[in-house]
């Protein structure tokens, strides 16, 4: 898939990621992109359409779609990369919490991969989902949120082997990035939250993505590290029983130090 001249649409572009990404796809000629999200976008390029929707909602996500078409002919490239992730002990019932991160980080990217299949019959078209680290390895702390990145992971697996058009459902697995994600999400707590290791920079994983698309790759890791590391649990999962159990020690730590 080329991006020369294609009609993007990337989610969760405010920050993190997303801004990172929205930086290195306007160095591309041609390029006509939607930038989603939830908050108010800053932008510097007149490649670059502002839209703002909360993709947990299906009308909202139509809406978005809507909107894409008056602005273009056809829609080439959807990067869904919003989402958002509690760090915490489950405890009580809660459905609405449950509800809602399933709502952003699984039925959305998912009712958008679905909508760009039904939009591009017969002609090539790339969606990306940013998945995370955690969909291979649990962390403790981060249940829900890697729950919701592992039924992406398994959604891909299966539908590979079920593709049949002419386009590509891509992956990519960032480990921890160094963005407010885990320091001014409204759905972490603030209170010194430790980040996984090791950690790398949102302009890394833009890198990732950009030569995920142009190749063509359905699996993206943008940590060689993370790479070493999948390769040796696949042989060895006990080796990733110490790293488990370190941050279960750590969440019991932050849990002791809120009381």
């Amino acid at each position: 898939m080329q991006i020369i001249n294609k009609n993007i649409i990337v989610t969760g572009a405010a920050s993190g990621i997303g801004k990172a990404l929205l930086n290195q796809l306007i160095s591309f000629d041609g390029v006509n992109i939607i930038a989603v999200d939830l908050h108010q976008i800053e932008v510097s390029s007149d490649k670059i359409t502002t839209f703002i929707c909360d993709l947990s909602q299906q009308t909202e996500i139509d809406r978005l779609f809507d909107f894409a078409l008056t602005q273009f002919k056809t829609i080439d490239i959807f990067i869904a990369n919003a989402g958002f992730g509690y760090y915490e002990e489950v405890s009580k019932p809660d459905w609405q919490r449950i509800e809602s991160i399933f709502q952003v980080n699984v039925f959305s990217p998912i009712y958008s991969f679905q909508k760009m299949k039904e939009l591009n019959v017969g002609r090539e078209y790339f969606v990306m989902i940013t998945s995370s680290a955690m969909a291979k390895l649990a962390i403790p702390g981060y249940a829900l949120y890697g729950a919701t990145k592992a039924a992406l992971d398994r959604f891909e697996d299966a539908y590979r082997f079920e593709n049949q058009d002419l386009g590509r459902l891509s992956l990519i697995y960032p480990i921890a990035t160094k963005t407010n994600f885990f320091k001014s999400s409204t759905h972490f707590s603030n209170f010194n939250i430790p980040i996984p290791f090791p950690a790398q920079m949102p302009k890394d994983v833009a890198n990732a993505m950009i030569k995920g698309i142009l190749e063509n790759k359905t699996h993206i890791f943008p940590s060689k590290l993370f790479q070493i590391g999948r390769f040796l649990q696949k042989l060895f999962e006990i080796i990733v029983l110490p790293y488990q159990y370190f941050y279960g020690k750590k969440l019991k730590k932050w849990l002791n130090a809120k009381k």
